[in-house]
């Protein structure tokens, strides 16, 4: 009886452990290597449990130790060839809106300090030519006034200078008229005043008769005109210089019983003027020239011109 017991046992175990074996070969061929390193040992049969057809099977017994990690990983396998390569994808949209100007930073430190000067390079080439002159500056302030040099000694006597022109009276002449016998007729509105004698002159032979009338004044300058003459009428007499009358020179008077007398200074601005007194254009009266005023003597009308610069 025991005998058949064992003879079913092994009948049941062997071919059942055979399978196992079996199936553990071929999944640990199949197995990668971290299922290896994971996995466990070979499982021992603790049990046995009842198979359907009536043989004892053993049940799966406590797990065993982890057993030995896996040999060493074997040698990299060479680089496969490059595949083609692929086509290029599409560009990309459109470029975005310019963004907004961002704030300016601070301002970084200051360079450091200046370097040392360097050596004066070689000279230049030739001068150039020299630029025109600037305006002239302003006057500067006047200086300081120094201290007085000691005096010189006395220079010698320099060259006599020309003879200037002589001062005060330059020339002079008088010229006159008595009545009677002289200005018999009336002296109309724009005629002269005879003086037809000659009195005293200067010598120098500037100051000239041209008529009874009329006198040349030879030089530019100025000149002292001095007249004095005896009339009926009340009336006016002018001095008249090449044609014109000299209107600041008019003198008269409004009765009968005193002389005209006339004092003036002319500036002549041409040589050879010519100068008379007469009796002025504008007036309605024709003037007498009194004979014997005032007592049985002819009495006498002047005229003096003296030259003064």
């Amino acid at each position: 009886m025991i005998q058949c017991v064992l003879f079913l046992l092994l009948a049941c175990v062997v071919p059942l452990r055979a399978a196992q074996n079996g199936a553990n070969h071929h999944y640990f061929q199949n197995e990668t290597y971290d299922q290896k390193q994971n996995r466990g040992g070979p499982k021992g049969i603790d049990n046995l449990e009842s198979c359907s057809d009536g043989c004892r099977r053993a049940s799966p017994g406590a797990t065993g130790p982890t057993g030995p990690s896996g040999g060493p990983t074997g040698p990299t396998g060479s680089t496969g060839s490059t595949g083609i390569t692929g086509p290029t994808g599409p560009a990309g949209g459109p470029t975005g809106p310019t963004g907004s100007t961002g704030i300016t930073g601070p301002t970084g430190p200051s360079g450091g300090p200046m370097g040392p000067t360097g050596p004066m390079g070689p000279a230049g080439g030739p001068t150039g030519p020299t630029g025109a002159t600037g305006t002239m500056g302003g006057t500067g302030p006047t200086g300081p006034t120094g201290t007085a040099g000691t005096v010189g000694g006395t220079g010698p006597t320099g060259a006599t200078g020309a003879t200037g022109t002589a001062g005060g009276v330059l020339d002079f002449a008088d010229f006159f008229a008595l009545m009677p016998p002289n200005n018999a007729a009336t002296v109309a509105p724009a005629e002269a005043v005879e003086f037809p004698q000659d009195g005293p002159d200067g010598g120098s032979g500037t100051i000239t008769r041209l008529t009874a009338s009329t006198f040349q004044l030879a030089d530019i300058g100025s000149y002292q005109v001095l007249f004095q003459v005896s009339v009926d009428e009340a009336g006016q007499l002018v001095l008249d210089l090449n044609g014109a009358e000299l209107s600041y020179t008019v003198v008269g008077r409004a009765t009968g019983t005193s002389q005209i007398v006339g004092m003036a200074i002319i500036t002549t601005s041409s040589v050879d003027s010519v100068l008379s007194v007469i009796n002025p254009a504008g007036e309605s009266t024709a003037l007498t020239i009194t004979p014997l005023a005032g007592g049985t003597d002819p009495v006498s009308a002047h005229l003096v011109i003296t030259r003064i610069q």
